[in-house]
């Protein structure tokens, strides 16, 4: 087996849109990128994604997306909006959307795993 040369890239989020930023994140995560690609192999690259609170998003995103997370008991759904998990951790957004663009695998929590998220957080 081969030793896999993983390169650094750096994305800029200033000015641009959430969904743009994720879609080419996953796409160095997951080594699509690369000549050698096989879709079963982790040969991606690690990711650094900075100004990530000036990130922007489209429409009322801010206010009406919500994200879930049930703890497996009766009644304990909890919801967060968008608004105020960005104010909390602006990389945590541009990490869930990374995170959800990833193939639904045993690869996808080492892909993450190599995304790091940096902007001003409050």
């Amino acid at each position: 087996m081969e030793k896999i040369e993983r390169q650094q890239h750096i994305i800029d989020a200033a000015g641009r849109v959430l969904g743009r930023i994720a879609q080419e994140a996953a796409l160095y995560l997951r080594g699509k990128n690369r000549p050698n690609y096989q879709h079963y192999l982790d040969q991606g690259d690690f990711v650094t994604v900075v100004n990530t609170d000036q990130v922007k998003l489209t429409g009322r995103k801010m206010k009406q997306k919500k994200y879930y997370k049930h703890t497996g008991y009766l009644g304990h759904l909890k919801i967060k909006s968008v608004e105020n998990v960005f104010k909390r951790s602006s990389g945590e957004v541009v990490r869930r959307a990374v995170y959800g663009m990833l193939p639904t695998n045993k690869l996808r929590d080492k892909m993450i795993t190599r995304l790091k998220c940096y902007g001003k957080e409050k």
